[in-house]
């Protein structure tokens, strides 16, 4: 299957789609914990293929490195999705999620932080690299 920025784009609407139902019900204020489990859920009940708790590999040179690093949600291989419940996203976080896009070679990252009123205006934020720029539209 060859991916296009439509499949992302329709991809990236059926992840915020179920993000969007987890803050629903619960709203703001709970622990990463409980959004994580019932955001796995949601993306189940969609059908849609996902890791959670991936390990990231890390590849320098002719050598892998067991680095323990794990992303929160990795979807149909291409999405890289970090959810938080915190009051404001540390810069260092938004960093971590782009390195995991290009070690991952995803081209599409989504943050993702449940302490919000309205996670869809003030909760999410995207992020596309070079693997996104390639892909026919």
């Amino acid at each position: 299957m060859e991916v296009s920025k439509s499949f992302i784009k329709d991809l990236t609407y059926k992840i915020n789609g179920a993000a969007i139902e987890v803050h629903k019900n619960l709203g703001p204020g709970l622990l990463e914990s409980i959004y994580h489990q019932c955001f796995a859920y949601e993306l189940e009940s969609r059908g849609l293929h996902f890791q959670s708790e991936m390990r990231i590999p890390i590849h320098y040179k002719n050598m892998s490195i067991d680095s323990k690093l794990r992303c929160d949600f990795y979807i149909e291989n291409l999405i890289v999705v970090e959810i938080k419940s915190v009051e404001a996203i540390p810069p260092i976080a938004e960093a971590v999620l782009i390195s995991y896009m290009k070690l991952l070679k995803s081209p599409k990252g989504i943050m993702y932080n449940f302490n919000v009123v309205n996670l869809y205006h003030e909760g999410q934020k995207t992020y596309v690299n070079e693997f996104f720029t390639e892909l026919k539209e």
